[in-house]
C-alpha cells in the first residue's frame, strides 16, 4: 500500500489549510472505499504529517493535528501540501522550515509532490519549483514572481505536472487537482465516480475565466504607473502609445521596455487585459449584447475581439454572458 502525507504546516496556516486537508482526506478515502467495494485493496493509507505532534492548524472553530511527526516516517509515496497563506517562507517559522527540508528529502527519495492554491509558496521554498512550471492563486501571481522568478510561473492553468511535481490554481480548484492525481494513481473510472459523488466539475483545465485582472503594479516606476492609470481610465478609446510615450517624455522603445520590465506586459497586452476585464464586469452586469460590449470596451472588429475574449477567459462572449450574468442565468 501507498503512503499519502498530508502536510500539516506549522501556524502559517488559514482556514482554507483546513480545507484542502479534509477535501484530500474525503476525496481519496472515497477512491479507496470504492476499491474495497470492487474487493481490491486499497491504494493508499493517508496519513496528517507535521514537523511534532504538538504541530497543528487552527481557527476560531476547528482544529486539525498531525498523526505523525516527520521524523517517524522515512519513506513516503505522495505528498500533498495544502493552502497555507501569504507569508514569505524565506522567513518560514521553525517547524515550518523544517517540513521544507523533509518535503525536498523525500522527493530526492522518489516520493511525488502535489502543492495546492499557495501552498505553492511552501513547495518554491524547497528549490523543486526551479525551472520548472508552476501554478497559484490568480491573486498572488505578482507576488509569487517576486519571491520566486527562478519559477516558470503560468497563471491561467488549473494544474501542472511536471517531473512528479504538481500544482494548481487557487481556492476551491484544489478539488480538481485530487481528481486528477486520483485518475492518474487509481484510474478514470475512479476519477469519474469521486467527481459526481462530490459534485465537482470534473476536467477543468484553467483558471483564467475566474481570474480579475487588477494590472500590475508593486514596481517603483511612476512614469510607467502613470500610464498604466491613463490606459485604464480611456481604454475606450483608440490609445496611441507613442502619443503616451511622447507625452510621458520617454523614447518609444525604452517606454516599451520599461513597461515591459515594470508589469510583465507590453503596452498593447496590458490595453487587452484592461478592456477584456472591462468587458466580463459588462457582461455580469449588464443586458448589453456582445456587439454593443465589444464597440463600449474600444474595440470595432467582431473576430478579433471574439479570439482575444476567448484567449483571455477560455469562454466565448456568449459563453460568459450565459454563465456569469444573474439576469440571464435566471431566465435559463
Amino acid at each position: 500500500m501507498k503512503l499519502l502525507s498530508i502536510i500539516v504546516p506549522n501556524e502559517q496556516s488559514n482556514m482554507s489549510t483546513i480545507a484542502c486537508i479534509v477535501g484530500t482526506l474525503q476525496l481519496f478515502n472515497e477512491a479507496n472505499n470504492l476499491r474495497v467495494k470492487q474487493h481490491k485493496q486499497a491504494l493508499f493509507k493517508v496519513i496528517l504529517v507535521g514537523a511534532d505532534l504538538n504541530n497543528a492548524v487552527h481557527s476560531d472553530m476547528l482544529f486539525v493535528k498531525p498523526s505523525h511527526a516527520i521524523s517517524s516516517i522515512s519513506k513516503t509515496d505522495l505528498i500533498v501540501i495544502p493552502a497555507t497563506n501569504i507569508k514569505s517562507y524565506e522567513t518560514a517559522t521553525k517547524g515550518n522550515k523544517l517540513l521544507i527540508q523533509w518535503i525536498a528529502q523525500q522527493y530526492n527519495l522518489g516520493a511525488e509532490v502535489a502543492s495546492m492554491c499557495i501552498g505553492s509558496f511552501m513547495l518554491a521554498s524547497t528549490g523543486l519549483l526551479n525551472g520548472k512550471t508552476c501554478s497559484t492563486h490568480w491573486a498572488l501571481t505578482e507576488q509569487f514572481k517576486l519571491l520566486h522568478p527562478e519559477v516558470n510561473l503560468k497563471p491561467d492553468k488549473l494544474i501542472t505536472d511536471e517531473h512528479g511535481i504538481y500544482t494548481n490554481g487557487g481556492a476551491y480548484s484544489f478539488l480538481n487537482l485530487l481528481l486528477y492525481l486520483i485518475e492518474k494513481f487509481y484510474d478514470r473510472a475512479t476519477a469519474v465516480h469521486c467527481a459526481k459523488y462530490f459534485q465537482i466539475d470534473i476536467d477543468r483545465n484553467r483558471q483564467s475565466e475566474f481570474s480579475i485582472f487588477n494590472g500590475h503594479k508593486q514596481h517603483q516606476d511612476d512614469d510607467i504607473l502613470k500610464a498604466q492609470i491613463h490606459i485604464e481610465l480611456n481604454y475606450q478609446d483608440k490609445i496611441s502609445m507613442e502619443a503616451l510615450s511622447q507625452q510621458l517624455n520617454i523614447g518609444r522603445r525604452n517606454f516599451d521596455r520599461r513597461f515591459i520590465k515594470a508589469t510583465g506586459l507590453s503596452p498593447l497586452e496590458y490595453l487587452q487585459r484592461v478592456r477584456i476585464e472591462a468587458a466580463k464586469r459588462m457582461f455580469e452586469t449588464s443586458r448589453k449584447t456582445v456587439s454593443e460590449v465589444m464597440f463600449d470596451t474600444g474595440y470595432s472588429d467582431n473576430k478579433a475581439f471574439r479570439e482575444l475574449f476567448g484567449r483571455f477567459t477560455g469562454l466565448s462572449p456568449l459563453e460568459y454572458k450565459t454563465k456569469y450574468n444573474r439576469e440571464r442565468a435566471m431566465m435559463l
